[in-house]
């Protein structure tokens, strides 16, 4: 397993956009699907190319195009906020959709929904959630598409605890993490310090 935290000057601009508390919905939901898409280049960097023979306006070429087919699989419902951002780079990419909800007594998650496209085991998945906090329904959701027969499985996240890390690292240790922060520590309601708040919240102005 990999860690990336992307290092890029205009993510932590918008970072800092969304972790204000003043920011409002329509602002947040814009700077979320926008960090996705500056991340999408760091997740894509090393995806599989196959030649092609192409005509030019010149003349005949070989090139390359993507190999094999991208899935993106949000965590609902807050990964859906960055969905747009990276099928943005992305617009072939197909979207698979995993429900799950966190017991706030026990903190562990609890599946209520799942749908893939048909191609899922054979893709190269992005499972994207905002926050990597226990990193219990990550781990639970890159179960079961594990479940599923997927072996190229991808963690895309915009703020992650060193707790959700290590948790991921002991679960799932041959899946790569992509982060837009790392944070300091979870507090006593397993909420990540300093954080963002409730991203779905925030995303969908539902508080």
């Amino acid at each position: 397993m990999s860690v990336t935290i992307l290092n890029h000057s205009l993510v932590k601009h918008k970072m800092t956009n969304i972790r204000k508390k003043e920011t409002k919905t329509k602002d947040f939901y814009q700077n979320v699907s926008e960090i996705a898409g500056l991340m999408a280049y760091e997740i894509t960097r090393d995806l599989p190319l196959k030649e092609i023979e192409i005509e030019t306006p010149i003349c005949k070429t070989i090139q390359y195009e993507i190999a094999s087919d991208v899935v993106i699989v949000p965590i609902l419902r807050a990964g859906l906020g960055m969905v747009d951002g990276i099928r943005g780079m992305i617009p072939t990419a197909k979207v698979g959709f995993i429900g799950l909800y966190r017991n706030e007594e026990t903190l562990e998650p609890v599946e209520y929904y799942a749908k893939f496209p048909d191609s899922i085991a054979s893709s190269i998945v992005l499972v994207v959630d905002p926050m990597l906090a226990t990193g219990g329904s990550a781990a639970q959701a890159i179960t079961m598409l594990k479940n599923r027969g997927c072996k190229d499985i991808r963690y895309v996240g915009l703020v992650g605890a060193p707790e959700g890390i290590n948790h991921m690292q002991n679960v799932h240790p041959d899946v790569d993490i992509y982060l837009a922060s790392l944070d300091e520590k979870l507090n006593e309601n397993g909420y990540i310090v300093p954080g963002l708040g409730d991203c779905g919240d925030r995303l969908f102005g539902t508080k």
